[in-house]
């Protein structure tokens, strides 16, 4: 599948490229590109992150940039306006402003007298959907996109609503912005860092009380949502995630809905697949050069012709919240698209005729505990555990013992026909794989707010006791269910910590139900295959304090209240390259009462660390949620050090109406 080798380029490093705007707002860039790319131009390939190049994503540029560049191109990697070491202040994730400056970064990048012209952009996360955005805007420049654990549906499919529910990642990850904005730059590369670093952090937004003063699916998300046209993506996109992520859906959909799109889905979580956990990691610098060769240098290479689709089948294992590697084998599909099998539900049962039901479903709110993190993001523990416990709490139909292994693939619906004694309510759809021993391992999951309905833009209030018909609709899965297995339907009304709960638990009533499900062929053997992983040498570091992660779930005997507390120390390191220091910890508190929804708190706690030279900056940043009946509340507070003197202190409320959440 790979191209015939060829002759690497010596490569130079231009730790801070100035690229200036329109406006005057300098970006800075790292940047790794042949020595003698001025006499022989090369394509540019743009990373675009406000995640700070000289420590945040140091360690993966090291093993991704510098081989790319060897290879015949010069790699860009950006750090967003008001971010790093560049300029300016940044206001909202995926703003006009940043799309705006990404596409005068690729004018600005093709004009070069190294650049042959063409750009790519590449990137995972945050830069997997600004380049899928920046796409969207067509810049001339741009031939093609690699977008890694991304989303086509900034509403439906990201870390802040799903299923018209209220994910907690929402919180949670505005308080990952709140710690990491409040860096400084790096005082080698600025001299008015300390400026620089005052400005930013007077400026900077407490993304939580944007986020939810946008509880529908209105313009606000509308805006960066590239399935509200997909006709409009022109540049070739390779996508890629893995199925411990929370961004799994998208390389179906762009498989499906932009045609010359190729997906890879593996068994990873969110990070990229030449050193992800769990294996097999895949040889993704070559694939990715494979797609550069063909779409920015035109060679004739054949990547037009490779599956369109090529997913990891997993395979069963014993349920565990971690994996170094997963058994399965890869499956090769021109669409991502399969027959669809109907199991009807009857009492306790999937599968056979069907009946009708009277199933009452009133979960605690502490059911969900097994649910791990919403996208895994390290090695420690992520992945959701024995579901048995958050089973036992659910509503569950099993089916008989499979007489033949299944090969289940793509995105089970399961409809329903259901009634609340509320207005509202929420459901909690696990798939699971229930083994011989009673062990029962999470397949995949979905979310409905059931007053999201019919639509995210105008939910509607339920009529207590009248039935309506639903659709839940799971993540995107390829697995095999082993024979003597039996698949599981688990309905729960709560899903805590990943969702946070309606203002008043409800009951809801099953009345009848099916489960909609994409049987495979079974596969006798890979049906693709993958160079193995390469990288550039890892980064140069002296390690100061070791990682170190702790998770835990405790009782409060005497007030009946469960945390679940997460502390993710990412350690403390010197760059030995450059010299700058950098740490931070993380901690995360998740409350709730059994008995009791509008008990739920969720609490955080970060640290940051930065030093060069005499200058030891440090910032603490706190954030809290919790809500009555009719609001939700949140507080926030950012101090910040320079050499253990407070510098600036800033404290922030807000007070947001709930909206059918």
């Amino acid at each position: 599948m790979s191209d015939e080798p060829r002759a690497l380029r010596p490569v130079i490093e231009i730790p801070d490229m100035r690229i200036e705007l329109a406006d005057g707002c300098q970006l800075s860039a790292r940047v790794w590109m042949p020595e003698d790319a001025g006499d022989d131009p090369v394509p540019a390939i743009l990373e675009y992150l406000p995640y700070r190049k000289r420590d945040g994503t140091a360690a993966r540029d090291a093993l991704t940039h510098p081989w790319m560049a060897a290879r015949g191109y010069a790699c860009i990697r950006v750090d967003m306006r008001g971010n790093g070491d560049s300029d300016g202040l940044m206001a909202d994730e995926y703003s006009e402003q940043e799309l705006a400056d990404a596409v005068e970064v690729i004018e600005w990048l093709a004009a070069q007298p190294w650049c042959a012209g063409t750009v790519g952009m590449m990137g995972i996360s945050w830069g997997g959907f600004n380049g899928l955005q920046v796409a969207y805007r067509q810049p001339p420049a741009l031939k093609a996109v690699i977008s890694l654990c991304s989303t086509v549906d900034r509403y439906a499919d990201d870390i802040h609503y799903k299923g018209g529910c209220l994910l907690n990642e929402n919180f949670g990850w505005s308080s990952v912005m709140w710690a990491y904005s409040s860096r400084p730059p790096d005082p080698a590369l600025r001299a008015d860092w300390r400026e620089m670093w005052l400005q930013r952090l007077e400026h900077e937004p407490f993304l939580i009380s944007t986020w939810l003063r946008h509880q529908r699916r209105d313009a606000y998300w509308e805006h960066g949502s590239i399935c509200e046209d997909y006709s409009r993506i022109k540049a070739k996109v390779l996508a890629i995630s893995g199925w411990g992520d929370g961004y799994l859906n998208t390389v179906a959909h762009l498989v499906n809905n932009i045609p010359g799109t190729k997906g890879i889905n593996g068994p990873w979580i969110h990070k990229y697949p030449h050193f992800a956990v769990p294996g097999p990691r895949i040889g993704f610098l070559q694939q990715a050069q494979r797609w550069w060769d063909r779409w920015l240098k035109g060679i004739e290479n054949g990547a037009e012709d490779d599956p369109a689709y090529s997913h990891y089948l997993m395979g069963a294992v014993t349920p565990a919240r971690s994996y170094k590697a997963r058994p399965g084998m890869w499956l090769a599909d021109h669409a991502a698209q399969w027959p669809v099998e109907t199991w009807a539900l009857s009492p306790g049962r999937l599968g056979g005729e069907g009946a009708a039901l009277d199933t009452r479903v009133a979960s605690p709110q502490h059911c969900g505990l097994e649910g791990g993190e919403y996208y895994g993001g390290s090695d420690g523990p992520e992945w959701p555990g024995d579901q048995r416990g958050d089973d036992a709490l659910s509503a569950c139909f099993d089916s008989i013992p499979m007489d033949k292994p299944r090969d289940i693939v793509g995105a089970p619906v399961l409809r329903l026909t259901l009634s609340s004694d509320q207005p509202w309510g929420q459901i909690a759809v696990r798939l699971c794989d229930v083994a011989p021993d009673g062990a029962s391992s999470r397949i995949t999951w979905g979310l409905l707010n059931l007053t999201h309905r019919d639509s995210h833009a105008d939910p509607q209030a339920l009529t207590p006791g009248q039935p309506v018909e639903v659709a839940v609709t799971l993540d995107h899965i390829a697995y095999r269910l082993p024979a003597g297995h039996r698949l599981r339907v688990a309905v729960s009304t709560a899903y805590w910590p990943m969702a946070w709960p309606m203002p008043q638990a409800a009951t809801v009533t099953l009345h009848r139900g099916a489960l909609d499900l994409s049987i495979r062929p079974t596969a006798v053997g890979d049906e693709w295959t993958f160079p193995p992983p390469d990288s550039a040498p890892a980064q140069q570091i002296e390690e100061l304090r070791p990682a170190a992660e702790r998770k835990e779930v405790t009782t409060d005997m005497v007030t009946g209240t469960v945390t679940q507390y997460v502390e993710r120390d990412a350690g403390k390191r010197r760059d030995l390259g450059h010299g700058l220091i950098s740490g931070g910890v993380a901690r995360e508190w998740w409350t709730i009462h059994p008995d009791d929804p509008l008990s739920a708190r969720a609490r955080t706690h970060w640290t940051e660390e930065v030093e060069r030279d005499d200058a030891r900056i440090r910032t603490e940043t706190h954030a809290e949620m919790w809500a009555d009946a009719t609001h939700f509340h949140l507080s926030g507070r950012l101090l910040a050090y320079e050499n253990d003197r407070l510098v600036y202190e800033r404290e922030v409320t807000d007070r947001i109406p709930r909206d059918f959440m």
